[in-house]
This record gives structure tokens, C-alpha cells and sequence, in this order.
């Protein structure tokens, strides 16, 4: 995150972060791509962009959604959004 003043601004993954569970985040995101049709369209809706910083956004868009999944304690629904 970039906080300065009244500008706050949020980047992609930090590098700081447990490499495993990064990972287990971007393999996540594949499987998602593959059956989610909401992550599908969010995918191509940023088509012929840099690749990896389109996972990027997905694998953050995911794990938004999995920590919302947690907090609320309801079981994931593929292709819901509210």
C-alpha cells in the first residue's frame, strides 16, 4: 500500500509476503479463470494487458472474496457477486 497524506493507493502483491502462499493464491486464480464466469469476464475485460499483471488483479479480486467468505462464515458461490 502507498499512503501519503490524503492519496492512498493500494499495488499488486508484495513481494514480502510468504512465497507459498503467493503462490498457492496464483494457482488458485487459474482455477477460478477456469470455472468462475465472473472472473472470466473481469479477465477479459482487461485483455491486452501485461498477462501476469492481469492475474494479478484476478488473484487480488479473488482473495477480496475469499476473505469476505471468511468473515461472513457462508460458503463460496461460484459466479455471484453483490
Amino acid at each position: 500500500m502507498y499512503h501519503s497524506g490524503e492519496k492512498f493507493r493500494t499495488k499488486g502483491m508484495s513481494k514480502r509476503s510468504n512465497r507459498l502462499i503467493r503462490s498457492y493464491l496464483v494457482e488458485a486464480t487459474w482455477q477460478a479463470l477456469r470455472f468462475d464466469p465472473v472472473m472470466q469476464k473481469y479477465y477479459k475485460e482487461h485483455s491486452g494487458k501485461d498477462t501476469k499483471k492481469i492475474l494479478i488483479k484476478v488473484a487480488r479480486k479473488l482473495l477480496s472474496r475469499l476473505l469476505s467468505v471468511i468473515k461472513t462464515e457462508t460458503p463460496y458461490q461460484i459466479g455471484v457477486v453483490k
